[in-house]
């Protein structure tokens, strides 16, 4: 995406920061540069010279920690805006005044007047015109996994006007933690999943690509996998303990601090019979 209007491909991205003594959000662009390198990611500011940031009151704090932001012509002015999501599953736009510029504070993205909100948390905004009817949809993942989609009903060339979201890909089946899992067990995208939308056969159809994170856990030192759930249940039933204990000294710091220490000790542990792999993978559904 061209950020800027030079004509070279820059990137976007989301950052997690830590911002006055609070944790928010910030906007990052790798400008293009010749040759098809990058400038160094620098912070994306608004016309106030200040960074873009989500606001949120102490209440709705997650909504300032962002998510993905897309650079699209929301409002169909000519000029691209920035389409965001953030913690919280909500979405908002900054408004675009050209050449990289954009206003220093969003607009909240609504259905009717509430709010658009994914099922879940992590909204995952991706842009396009998904029906076919010429006007733009919204796409979203989720911290649960699938994908999630919002049809615009506004027409083309208007500012959007969304429907509640609805499911275009379930999410998959949870694992629970500690179940031993190899990729030949997966079928399709776990958590926290991002998409993408693309032609990707070259058929004239949307296709999605759907990335994921999951957590590959297998017995260490050999052991059989009869051995690993023996160790296992011994463990989970110490661990769990040591989380009843640590939510019940809470009050009292020095019993607090030697709880957090009992179990932190009891965490370090499960590397004795247990490998953790944490991974991601991106799964392609073609349309038909």
């Amino acid at each position: 995406m061209d950020i800027d209007g030079d004509g070279r491909r820059d990137i976007l991205s989301g950052s997690y920061s830590r911002m006055d003594d609070d944790m928010a959000g910030l906007f990052q662009v790798l400008y293009g540069k010749s040759k098809g390198t990058f400038r160094k990611a620098e912070v994306l500011k608004g016309t106030d010279g200040e960074p873009l940031i989500i606001p949120a009151d102490e209440k709705h704090d997650i909504e300032k920690i962002c998510t993905r932001p897309f650079a699209i012509d929301w409002d169909g002015d000519g000029h691209l805006d920035l389409v965001v999501g953030n913690f919280a599953g909500t979405f908002y736009w900054f408004r675009g005044e050209g050449k990289g510029a954009f206003q220093p504070k969003p607009e909240g993205i609504n259905n009717g007047d509430k709010p658009l909100q994914i099922k879940g948390h992590h909204s995952d905004p991706f842009v396009i015109d998904w029906d076919g009817d010429g006007d733009l949809d919204l796409l979203s993942g989720s911290a649960a996994g699938g994908v999630q989609w919002a049809e615009n009903m506004a027409g083309p060339g208007k500012l959007p006007e969304l429907r509640s979201f609805q499911v275009l890909l379930k999410p998959g089946r949870s694992v629970r933690y500690g179940r031993l899992l190899s990729e030949d067990d997966l079928s399709g995208p776990a958590h926290s999943t991002r998409v993408w939308v693309a032609d990707v056969n070259g058929d004239g159809k949307l296709d999605l690509l759907v990335g994921d994170t999951v957590t590959l856990i297998s017995p260490a030192k050999n052991l059989s996998a009869e051995q690993y759930q023996e160790k296992f249940a011994v463990w989970n039933k110490a661990f769990n303990k040591a989380s009843r204990r640590m939510s019940s000294q809470r009050d009292d710091e020095k019993a607090s601090a030697r709880a957090r220490e009992a179990f932190q000790k009891v965490y370090e542990q499960r590397t004795e019979f247990m490998n953790e792999e944490p991974t991601g993978f991106v799964w392609l559904y073609l349309h038909k």
